[in-house]
């Protein structure tokens, strides 16, 4: 069980630790406001996470696999979201009321759950690593656990590296928007 267990960290410390909309977006929120202004969202990205995680262990992924039109819906809900996360984020100026609302637990809950990354990444864990676990209830203490776990050094790495690259590069808006294009 260790084995399946390191297989499984390694997968996750690969899929969380590499860019994707929610790394990139907590990236913009160090640039702008540093990592402890962006502690709410890092949880919120977390909790999404754990949802998903906690979701997909009790079946909601067998029961979206038999729902193409679901399915659909969510892909266009993510793109729809993801692309507005976006849009808010390239008129912002930087600094102001609607900026600082936007890295709150609220805001950093619902990425994940519309993130197709993320989709993917706890499907592929929870088919090919979380079988070799043991039963139903390791299962889902480990896979969610290890998400969380990874995600909190991530996540906060990712705002870290944003801060710093504030500290080098101090043009927010132009930041800002490089960074919104990468993702």
């Amino acid at each position: 069980m260790i084995e399946a267990y390191l297989n499984l960290l390694i997968f996750v410390i690969l899929m969380v630790g590499t860019p994707g909309p929610a790394n990139l977006l907590v990236m913009i929120g160090g640039a702008r406001h540093g990592v402890g202004k962006c502690a709410g969202f890092i949880l919120g990205l977390i909790g999404g996470k754990l949802v998903l995680n906690i979701g997909f262990g009790i079946g909601l992924g067998l029961f979206l696999t038999g729902q193409p039109l679901l399915l659909q819906i969510l892909k266009f809900a993510s793109a729809g979201y993801m692309i507005w996360l976006a849009v808010q984020s390239w008129n912002s100026r930087g600094g102001g009321d609607a900026d600082r609302h936007q890295f709150h637990f609220r805001q950093g809950v619902i990425v994940h759950p519309l993130n197709p990354k993320a989709w993917v990444m706890v499907l592929l864990a929870w088919t090919q690593f979380a079988p070799e676990l043991g039963d139903a209830r390791m299962q889902l203490l480990l896979v969610p656990v290890t998400f969380a776990a990874v995600q909190l050094v991530c996540h906060t790495a990712w705002c870290g590296a944003g801060a710093a690259m504030q500290r080098a590069i101090p043009q927010q808006q132009l930041l800002s928007r490089a960074l919104i294009l990468l993702t």
